[in-house]
C-alpha cells in the first residue's frame, strides 16, 4: 500500500495506491483545504486516522522548492521535511517531490484519450518535453530524456520575469509593477490570481465596459477567477472574454520560452486546473499565437506538440508513482 499526495497552496489531495502486477490502483482519495490545517502532518495524519493496512512508502508532490528533503511550501505558510513525515506517519520510505515533477510523471501516464491537442501542425519526435501548469500559482518542469526514458527536473520558471510582447502587454507589466512594487513574474500573470490581475488592468484601462451586475458579484467572490472565467464563457461578456485570451496568449508566449529553454522536440504538456476549465480558449488560437511568435525559431516551434492534459490527477498519479519505484 502506498500514500501519495498533492499539496498545493489551495488544496491537499491524499490517495491510498495499491501497487500490483497490474499497475497501481487508487483505494481511496480525499481532499483537504490547505489553509485550515498548521501542517502537512497534521492532514496525513487525519487521514490515516482509520487506516488498519501498513504503508511501505509515500510521496508527496509539493508546490515548492525541495532541498536536502526539505520544503518551505511557496503559497503556504508551512515547511515539510521527509524525516518529519517519516517519524509521524511511521513510514521508513518518505519522498518529497516539487509539485511539477510529480505532475511531469503523472502526465508520462495518461492515455491518448486524456488530452486536447493545439498544434495541428505538430510533427511528433523524441525529445525533452517542456511542462507547465498554471493553477494557485505556475508551476513548470522539464521532462529530460536521455534516450531510452524521461527524467523529470523541477524547476522555479514561473518566479521569472515577465518579458511583454506588445504595447498592451507593456501596460499590463506596468500595471502590475505599480501592484508589486518592482519584480513582477509571470505566476503574477498566468495564475488564479493573475486572472484577476489582467481583468482589472484591462477594466482600468477602458478596455472594455464592465458589467455593472458583475462587477457587484466579483467583489464578493471567493474566487474571482472562477467567476471570471464562468462570465466569459458563459455569458460571452467581452471584458472578461479578453482577460482569458490575454491570459492565453502569454501562457502560450511562455511556453514557447520553456520550449526554447530546453529544446523540447518531444512536445509541450499543459497541466494544472486553470488550462482544462478554459479549453475553448485555449484553443481558439490565441495561445499558439503567443507560443509562435518567436522570430527566427517560429518554424521550430512549429513542429512541437503542444497537448492539454484533461485528467486533473496527473501530480497525485506521479506521486504514487515515485512512491512505487521506492519500493524497487
Amino acid at each position: 500500500m502506498l500514500l501519495a499526495g498533492d499539496v498545493g497552496g489551495t488544496k491537499t489531495v491524499l490517495a491510498q495506491y495499491e501497487k500490483s502486477t497490474d499497475g497501481l490502483e487508487r483505494v481511496r482519495e480525499r481532499i483537504y483545504p490547505s489553509a485550515d490545517y498548521g501542517s502537512l502532518e497534521e492532514i496525513v495524519a487525519e487521514f490515516l486516522n482509520d487506516q488498519s493496512v501498513p504503508l511501505e512508502a509515500a510521496c508527496f508532490g509539493v508546490a515548492g522548492p525541495v532541498v536536502d528533503g526539505r520544503c518551505e511550501v511557496t503559497n503556504l505558510p508551512w515547511t515539510i521535511d521527509e524525516r518529519a513525515l517519516s517519524a509521524a506517519t511511521g513510514v521508513a520510505r518518505v519522498k518529497l517531490l516539487n509539485d511539477l515533477q510529480a505532475m511531469a510523471l503523472g502526465l508520462l501516464r495518461l492515455g491518448p484519450e486524456e488530452w486536447l491537442e493545439l498544434n495541428p501542425d505538430a510533427e511528433p519526435a523524441p525529445g525533452n518535453r517542456a511542462v507547465l501548469a498554471a493553477g494557485t500559482g505556475l508551476g513548470e518542469a522539464i521532462l529530460y530524456w536521455d534516450g531510452l526514458n524521461y527524467h523529470p527536473l523541477a524547476t522555479e520558471g514561473g518566479h521569472t520575469d515577465f518579458a511583454p510582447n506588445d504595447a498592451l502587454e507593456d501596460g499590463l507589466l506596468a500595471h502590475l509593477r505599480e501592484k508589486y512594487g518592482g519584480h513582477v513574474s509571470y505566476e503574477r500573470i498566468l495564475s488564479g490570481g493573475g486572472i484577476a490581475n489582467i481583468y482589472a488592468y484591462l477594466r482600468d484601462t477602458g478596455h472594455a465596459p464592465e458589467d455593472p451586475a458583475f462587477a457587484a458579484l466579483l467583489k464578493e467572490a471567493e474566487d474571482p477567477a472562477r467567476e471570471i472565467s464562468r462570465h466569459a464563457l458563459e455569458n460571452d461578456d467581452a471584458l472578461a472574454r479578453a482577460t482569458l485570451r490575454l491570459f492565453a496568449r502569454i501562457y502560450g508566449a511562455e511556453a514557447g520560452n520553456l520550449a526554447l529553454k530546453c529544446l523540447a522536440r518531444g512536445g509541450v504538456l499543459i497541466g494544472g486546473g486553470i488550462a482544462p476549465k478554459i479549453l475553448s480558449i485555449l484553443a481558439d488560437g490565441a495561445f499558439m499565437e503567443g507560443f509562435l511568435a518567436k522570430g527566427r525559431f517560429a518554424t521550430f516551434l512549429k513542429a512541437i506538440p503542444v497537448r492539454v492534459a484533461l485528467n486533473p490527477s496527473t501530480a497525485l498519479l506521479g506521486a504514487a508513482d515515485y512512491a512505487a519505484r521506492c519500493l524497487l
